[in-house]
């Protein structure tokens, strides 16, 4: 016997509708490419969502087609957001920081039909359009007639202004239902250990997304927040935030690509912004940019990092310094991608000092709909007690089963699991943490080594800016730790006394054997470190010579 409630499918669309119609006073503020700020609401920005819906039609754009953006974060990237899933479309979102051979790549992969993108990337689209001419028939700026670049494209693709496109088109476009297994975004890993790999995400799987991220022991937001997500468009659908706030009718303030720590400062103060979500490197920016002025931020209440490990120095300095609070979060590309979020249970919720710290840095808890478990190099499930490390997998209702291309369930275990390519510990509580990847993890005598934990107490050290450790080759343990330091500007650190540091705070065998001083450490086009370069330059540091 089946239940007797309505049937309606889980759509993007309908994620828009109800905040237009329930919440239209909810503001879209975005700095654009041009430097001016656009205001707009969710009341006035639904029809054009419906307009751009049309115009992708009138592009000769169909159902299951990949329709590219190479955007930041702004109203006119909302807008594509849920104009080319709204049709049934994909959106296919391009993260701009790849190579020109990633990006050609990606593109053709897709059979990407049109582009869209912001004026400041026309250099990258002139360098690639030669190589994507296959399937790709129009580039569109997303920008008016007065900023349009002047480049050339290879002939069959058209060169146009999204403002044009908007003009001629109407808004007398309805919504279509359709099924709500049906594709609706795709983002492309950043190709680290090979090709990239496309990720595609059903309006199903988004929407139930956007509803977990909004659970009270999540990122919670409501209708009163402020809401600047720094994490890009372009990367895993800026953690979601393009849908779970206007779920909520929470107003989207857009940075654009002012990410540095003055201009998110005024932006942040201007806008009376209350949560913002992003990697740490751009909060470590944004903490020295305070450090060096005085300001402050005087509404942000908490802050949400994820990517990579939070540094503890993060934590410790707003909370004690700024009064903002710091939550940790977990997730990828294959997950939509959040998987578990650090909040606090009655059992540890009095926890204090060093034993708070320490749980908090952790990177937290699975939230309904993903599961996760650790396992052994033979698939054997682990025990969760907060100190066997184990290869970390995750299933559930927004976690990818198959790459773009490939076949259904290729991507998972013989018994159902992603594999993340982590490796973790869950202690008794259910609280993961991440001692690396797979791929970094160091493995000396026999024994393993958690670069991250390594790296996060460089990072706690007041003259190191960055920090990096790498597994280098060594001829009795087969690897040791190495570790890779940029200096603060201006400092100059005594390699001896920075390994001293470590003492007492790990064990002396896990202390890494030396010291590695570097301008600046490469980075991969999602702000990680670059493991794979280090190890390539690097590896042999300890048997040289």
């Amino acid at each position: 016997m089946l239940g007797l409630m309505q049937d309606q499918p889980l759509l993007i669309s309908s994620i828009l509708a109800h905040a237009a119609r329930h919440h239209p006073k909810g503001e879209i503020v975005s700095k654009t490419v041009e430097g001016d700020l656009h205001r707009t609401t969710y009341r006035d920005i639904e029809p054009r969502c419906r307009r751009a819906a049309r115009m992708l039609q009138r592009l000769g754009v169909q159902p299951d087609d990949r329709v590219a953006t190479l955007a930041w974060n702004s109203f006119r990237h909302l807008e594509l957001y849920y104009g080319i899933s709204g049709m049934g479309a994909i959106c296919h979102t391009i993260n701009p920081r790849l190579s020109p051979a990633d990006l050609a790549y990606i593109i053709n992969h897709a059979e990407d039909v049109v582009l869209f993108l912001d004026t400041t990337f026309a250099p990258l689209i002139a360098a690639v359009a030669k190589d994507v001419r296959t399937s790709l028939r129009a580039v569109v700026f997303m920008t008016e007639r007065a900023h349009m670049p002047d480049i050339a494209l290879p002939m069959g693709m058209d060169l146009l202004c999204y403002e044009d496109l908007m003009v001629a088109a109407d808004e007398d476009y309805a919504w279509p239902s359709f099924d709500e297994h049906t594709a609706a975004a795709l983002c492309y890993t950043s190709g680290t250990t090979g090709k990239p790999k496309g990720v595609l995400y059903s309006h199903r799987s988004t929407v139930l997304h956007a509803f977990a991220s909004n659970m009270a022991d999540v990122i919670g937001l409501r209708a009163a927040d402020r809401v600047l997500p720094v994490v890009p468009m372009f990367h895993v659908n800026a953690w979601g935030t393009p849908y779970s706030a206007p779920m909520v009718g929470a107003s989207l303030i857009m940075p654009g690509r002012h990410l540095d720590g003055a201009s998110l400062t005024k932006l942040m103060n201007d806008e009376r912004v209350t949560l913002s979500a992003g990697v740490p490197t751009v909060w470590l920016g944004l903490l020295n940019h305070l450090r060096a002025s005085g300001e402050r931020l005087h509404t942000v209440k908490s802050f949400v990092i994820g990517g990579s490990a939070c540094p503890r120095l993060l934590f410790e300095a707003f909370d004690k310094e700024y009064g903002i609070r710091i939550d940790h979060a977990w997730g990828m590309s294959e997950l939509s991608p959040l998987g578990t979020y650090n909040a606090p249970k009655p059992a540890n919720a009095d926890l204090a000092g060093e034993e708070l710290m320490r749980l908090r840095e952790k990177q937290g808890r699975s939230i309904f709909g993903v599961d996760m478990r650790i396992v052994d190099d033979e698939g054997r499930e682990l025990p969760w007690d907060g100190t066997v490390s184990g290869h970390l997998q995750s299933r559930g209702l927004w976690v990818c089963n198959s790459y773009f291309g490939g076949t259904a369930g290729d991507a998972l275990t013989p018994d159902g699991w992603f594999a993340t390519g982590d490796v973790a510990t869950i202690d008794a509580d259910g609280y993961m943490e991440i001692t690396d990847r797979s791929k970094d993890v160091i493995k000396s005598g026999g024994e393993w080594i958690s670069s991250i934990q390594l790296e996060n107490l460089a990072m706690s050290h007041p003259d190191v800016a960055e920090a990096a450790i790498i597994a280098a080759r060594h001829e009795k343990w087969d690897e040791r730790p190495l570790l890779i330091v940029v200096p603060r500007e201006g400092r100059t650190i005594d390699k001896a006394a920075l390994l001293s540091f470590y003492e007492g705070k790990v064990a002396k065998w896990w202390i890494p054997d030396d010291v590695v001083f570097v301008s600046e450490l490469p980075h991969t086009a999602t702000g990680k470190v670059q493991k794979l370069a280090l190890r390539t330059e690097w590896a042999n540091h300890l048997v040289a010579g």
